[in-house]
């Protein structure tokens, strides 16, 4: 295997893959961002709990227990439908902004730079990618839910004169505030493709017909005739989902009025009070479903959003390699990127792909971003739309997002303690790796689940005490497995994030890719001129002996830092003394010779 270097990028600009010479911004590279779907984080506030008309429940309905088994049926559940996951959507679990607030030390403690929300503003459902309102956030998110629909109902929400901010509104600017004062990042999820049935717009229409104004935000097939007893009135939905009606394009474009609306309310999070200082607002946006909204339209909206605050962030929902055409100077300044994703999976867990090929593949889509965005590639694993990694190690050779519920022969359980090193393998991989690494709640604290809805499980916290998980979705037979707050894991998660954090190297260095002659072993270093770190991954169920030949071919004398079941420096450790014996899970240094326990790692630094 050749030696490979980011170094030469210099020369890729120059070929047809480049997209730019702008850059993402700076505080963006090599950040830690972690995931919250609002719902499922932290119950902070029992006063403002969903009830059983705004979750559209059935006869029965009750807020969710949040430490219940989840594949466990409360009765109204049982009553409504014999099958689990015609129903389970209908849960709720009393997630809210309070939680997230009370939970903000924990993502300090963690080492977290940047939290992406799913969707906060107010919605029906429990993903909330369904806006009955752009303007608002969730009025359960909120300390006064009656209050706050109370005033919705005073408002104009055509006229953002009108807008006033909400009781949950005020807390989510204060969610800002004191992410800020942690130094953490906020940026939120922009669905400006469609809507839900609940829109205040789509409801004019509704109610309207052809004499509503906002006939021409949606793409509407027919209207309906009056003179008729049948509704002809029909619309796209996303994906054939009606109750997600799709906002209309015309030259890869939104409709003047839908596009003014979203404008007002880009405005109003970035710069809430509108006096031309940002701090107050959103850093940034994530965008949902961003290749099927046209560009025309992304460039208007980035010129906005840079004009109030240059140094926003926007990330783009694109799942394969057509993300490269829509980052650049006036697009995105990233990619939830997925590819790296498939390609980890290829390696870690699947092993249909070696060493070699997974740098080579995640270099090649490094370099097609071009310079200025290879450091704030969201690097994730797993999402609210895929099985959780734990699940992915767990049914090794299923597809990455099967979009199915689980079938016959898949595991739903925990995972095993070769599992768990396997997982903490691509933790270390993915935190330091170049990229901006993205953590999925609760895949610190050991949760696992398969496709949605099972990867939406409430988190699991050290202080609170858990039902075992022991029912299966389809009745079938399974162990009982003990649901509880991994310390060890969190343990690992938090000691490679405050690694990176305090090494510019692992945050924003280049990379060079270090010759093994062994498929199942990763070794790589991250050098900038101040800080050099290598870092050496064994997958495989032996000792990985390193020889004089690695330690040829590396650019500094190094002492370790960080390995498996050992977090502590060892002085002695350096490249060249190695006249004394250590034993550990992770190193084990004999004769001259160093070795690398089986499914274990070593993240040396430069001894300077």
């Amino acid at each position: 295997m050749q030696r490979i270097s980011l170094i030469g990028f210099v020369i890729l600009l120059l070929s047809p893959f480049s997209v730019s010479w702008a850059q993402a911004p700076e505080w963006s590279n090599g950040l830690v961002w972690y995931q919250i779907f609002p719902e499922r984080f932290r119950n902070g506030d029992l006063t403002n709990e969903p009830n059983k008309e705004r979750a559209r429940g059935p006869e029965g309905w009750s807020l969710s227990s949040w430490t219940s088994d989840w594949y466990a049926r409360a009765q109204w559940e049982q009553q409504a439908t014999p099958n689990f996951y015609d129903i389970v959507r209908e849960r709720r679990y009393g997630g809210d902004l309070q939680g997230v607030i009370d939970q903000l030390d924990y993502l300090q403690d963690l080492g977290i730079g940047g939290i992406y929300f799913n969707p906060v503003f107010d919605a029906q459902s429990m993903h909330k990618y369904d806006a009955t309102y752009y303007h608002h956030i969730d009025r359960n998110f909120g300390p006064n839910p009656t209050a706050d629909l109370t005033q919705f109902a005073n408002e104009n929400p055509a006229d953002p004169s009108t807008w006033a901010w909400s009781s949950a509104d005020s807390l989510f600017l204060q969610l800002i505030q004191q992410a800020h004062q942690r130094g953490i990042r906020v940026i939120i999820d922009g669905v400006f493709n469609h809507t839900g049935t609940e829109f205040w717009a789509f409801q004019h229409l509704l109610e309207h017909q052809e004499e509503s104004p906002y006939k021409h935000w949606y793409t509407v097939r027919s209207f309906d005739d009056p003179s008729t007893s049948e509704n002809e009135f029909d619309y796209e939905g996303w994906w054939g989902f009606k109750g997600l009606p799709v906002f209309k394009e015309t030259g890869g474009n939104l409709s003047s009025g839908a596009k003014e609306h979203i404008f007002a309310i880009t405005k109003r999070w970035m710069d809430p009070n509108g006096d031309g200082d940002p701090s107050d607002g959103v850093d940034g946006w994530r965008l949902d479903v961003a290749s099927e909204v046209g560009k025309p339209f992304w460039n208007e909206w980035h010129a906005l959003v840079r004009s109030i605050n240059p140094a926003a962030f926007t990330v783009a929902e694109i799942w394969d390699e057509k993300g490269v055409g829509y980052v650049g100077d006036s697009l995105f300044s990233s990619v939830m990127n997925y590819p790296f994703a498939y390609a980890s999976k290829g390696f870690f867990i699947d092993e249909t792909i070696d060493a070699n090929e997974l740098s080579s593949r995640l270099l090649n889509l490094q370099r097609s971003y071009g310079r200025g965005y290879e450091h704030s590639l969201q690097n994730l694993f797993d999402s609210h739309d895929t099985p959780r990694i734990a699940t992915q190690i767990r049914n090794s050779g299923s597809p990455y997002n099967p979009d199915a519920y689980p079938k016959e022969g898949y595991q739903v359980g925990a995972p095993t303690k070769k599992e768990l090193q396997v997982l903490s393998l691509m933790a270390v991989f993915q935190l330091s790796w170049p990229g901006a690494p993205m953590i999925y709640y609760g895949t610190e604290t050991g949760m696992w689940g398969a496709d949605d809805p099972d990867d939406r499980k409430p988190m699991i916290w050290s202080d609170l005490q858990y039902e075992a998980e022991k029912n299966h979705p389809y009745g079938w037979e399974r162990g009982v497995d003990s649901v509880g707050f991994n310390a060890d894991l969190f343990e690992h998660y938090s000691g490679l994030v405050q690694l990176r954090m305090n090494s510019e190297a692992l945050r924003k260095g280049e990379l060079s890719v270090i010759e093994t002659d062994n498929p199942k072993v990763l070794a790589y270093e991250r050098i900038t001129q101040k800080d050099t770190v290598l870092v050496i991954i064994n997958h495989q169920d032996s000792v990985f002996w390193m020889e004089s030949k690695l330690w040829n071919q590396v650019s500094a004398k190094y002492v370790t830092v960080f390995t498996s079941q050992d977090q502590k420096t060892d002085p002695r450790d350096t490249q060249h003394v190695q006249n004394y014996e250590v034993r550990s899970n992770g190193l084990v240094i004999r004769e001259k010779k160093r070795g690398i326990s089986p499914y274990s790692y070593v993240i040396y630094r430069a001894h300077r």
